[in-house]
C-alpha cells in the first residue's frame, strides 16, 4: 500500500492510500478524485487519465510502453514526464509519490 498525493491545477491536494498491485488510476477513480475520468477503464485507448509525475520519481515506476507513449501523443499539453495512469501499477515504494493533474482535465 502506498499514500499518493493528487495534485490538481489549482493547487488543491488530496491524499489517497491505493493498495499494492492496483493502478493509479484505480485508486484515483475509486477515491473520486477529480480530473481523473478514465473513460475507456484503464484500457490504454483514450487519455483521460494524463498526469504529470515528479522526475525524482520516474525511476520508481515501470518503463512507459510504446503503445502509452503513442496514445500520449493524443493528450493535451504532454510534458517529459507525463504519464497514463492507467498504467502504472502501485508498490509500496511509490509511498509519499506526488502526481499532478493537468489542468486540461478539470472538471467544470
Amino acid at each position: 500500500m502506498a499514500l499518493l498525493k493528487f495534485v490538481d491545477f489549482g493547487g488543491a491536494e488530496a491524499q489517497v492510500e491505493i493498495d499494492d498491485g492496483l493502478s493509479i488510476m484505480e485508486g484515483a477513480v475509486g477515491a473520486g478524485i477529480d480530473g481523473i475520468d478514465a473513460d475507456c477503464g484503464g484500457q490504454l485507448s483514450c487519455a483521460t487519465c494524463h498526469v504529470y509525475l515528479g522526475e525524482d520519481w520516474l525511476d520508481r515506476v515501470e518503463p512507459m510502453s510504446e503503445e502509452e507513449d503513442a496514445l500520449l501523443d493524443f493528450a493535451v499539453d504532454r510534458r517529459p514526464t507525463s504519464r497514463l495512469c492507467c498504467q502504472i501499477t502501485v508498490h509500496p515504494e511509490m509511498d509519499g509519490m506526488t502526481i499532478h493533474i493537468p489542468a486540461t482535465q478539470a472538471t467544470a
